[in-house]
């Protein structure tokens, strides 16, 4: 049975665009690992997250233990799916916080990726990512759109380059627009899942 890894960022719950559009597709289907990565927000990057993640398992505080189990969590849950749901909603022209800091604790040297004199390589293959995206505005085409490169960036630092994007634009410019550009979407994302 094929597994789907679904990573949620937005911070609207049950009124985000983005979840709903993954929920409708995702409904009555089964293999499903979800990620709420903003109801269950996992921990900033900081010096203390950085210390749990580079060392070794014997010498980390039981808080520094908590977070690398997490970290190991959340990239054997990676590793397992066959494919990968992400919602990514744009915040000020970025991905919310939440998703930045998921890359940031399953980004790991000699885990997801490694350095090799020709650069780095990723670790993590054969996985196909499909990134629903939801804005406001029109960016798709624009260097407003920095959501597309930031993502594909990460995901291909870590060895997967199989990417579709699905777009939902213009949700706040009217109803009109907005209910033409879910509809695209949601059937967009149903070809792919």
């Amino acid at each position: 049975m094929a597994t789907t890894l679904v990573l949620k960022s937005s911070i609207l719950g049950e009124h985000s665009q983005s979840n709903q559009l993954i929920n409708h597709v995702l409904e009555g289907k089964t293999g499903i690992i979800e990620r709420d990565l903003a109801a269950n927000p996992v921990p900033v990057l900081d010096m203390d997250v950085a210390t749990a993640l580079r060392g070794s398992a014997d010498e980390l505080s039981d808080e520094h233990k908590a977070i690398l189990d997490l970290s190991n969590q959340m990239i054997e849950e990676l590793k397992t799916a066959d494919q990968v749901i992400i919602g990514a909603p744009m915040y000020n022209f970025m991905v919310p916080t939440q998703l930045k800091n998921w890359f940031d604790l399953i980004a790991r040297a000699g885990v997801t990726f490694s350095y090799t004199e020709n650069g780095p390589i990723g670790l993590i293959e054969n996985k196909k990512v499909i990134i629903v995206t939801t804005r406001g505005g029109l960016h798709k085409d624009s260097p407003r759109n920095s959501i597309e490169s930031y993502l594909t960036t990460m995901l291909g630092f870590i060895g997967i380059t199989d990417v579709e994007f699905v777009y939902a634009e213009a949700l706040s410019m009217g109803d009109e627009p907005a209910a033409a550009s879910r509809d695209q979407a949601r059937e967009q994302l149903s070809a792919l899942v």
